[in-house]
């Protein structure tokens, strides 16, 4: 890869965003970025990982989480009777480091808004993956072995339903819409590798 690439993944849930995005990382030799970037956002704020996981492409609630009174972080802020950590604070944290990331480096981000928090950046590909019901519920199936088969496709929309309304309420656009992307890929059709090739061609004619 001669110049800095970064390569935003959306994704539904279980059409392999992850699996993709860490092999397409390793072929591109860059930085993958999933559930790290909480670790990231918690490491530079001071704050609990625990704080960002309850916010993770979940819809927002501005009055869910707050600090109380004198408490500390642990670079040593304190928050006031009057201040409080909403999820909208934790959202530009997470932003912040995003655009920091991929600031001098090239990298392979999934989900967290990172389309469009870096919208502005040159190199920029944005990539939308999805894939037919059978194949995720089978993916599902086998990551989560506490998943009842019958409640499998109900799990599958509803995350895909919090997924959505997160990415609205920070972005103003619809998740699903396709003309937000690069590339749309239907994972079930081509496979997990093939759409790692796929996506490494559009790279390359655009060098």
């Amino acid at each position: 890869m001669c110049k800095k690439t970064i390569v935003t993944i959306c994704r539904e849930f279980c059409s392999g965003g992850k699996e993709v995005g860490s092999k397409l990382a390793s072929k591109l030799e860059c930085e993958f970025y999933d559930k790290n970037l909480i670790s990231l956002a918690a490491k530079e704020s001071g704050f609990t990982e625990t704080l960002f996981e309850d916010i993770d492409e979940k819809p927002t609630n501005s009055f869910l989480y707050s600090i109380a009174m004198g408490t500390p972080s642990t670079t040593g802020l304190f928050f006031q009777n009057n201040d409080f950590l909403t999820n909208d604070k934790l959202f530009g944290i997470q932003s912040e480091v995003i655009k920091r990331i991929v600031n001098e480096k090239s990298a392979v981000i999934v989900g967290r808004c990172a389309d469009y928090i870096l919208r502005e950046e040159k190199n920029l590909v944005k990539v939308y993956l999805r894939a037919d019901i059978d194949f995720r519920i089978k993916r599902l199936l086998e990551i989560d072995k506490e998943v009842d088969k019958k409640h499998a496709e109900n799990v599958l929309y509803k995350t895909d339903k919090k997924r959505g309304h997160y990415y609205s309420y920070y972005t103003g656009r619809d998740w699903s819409n396709t003309t937000n992307y690069d590339l749309v890929i239907n994972t079930s059709k081509i496979g997990i590798d093939n759409s790692v090739d796929l996506i490494l061609n559009y790279i390359n004619s655009m060098q």
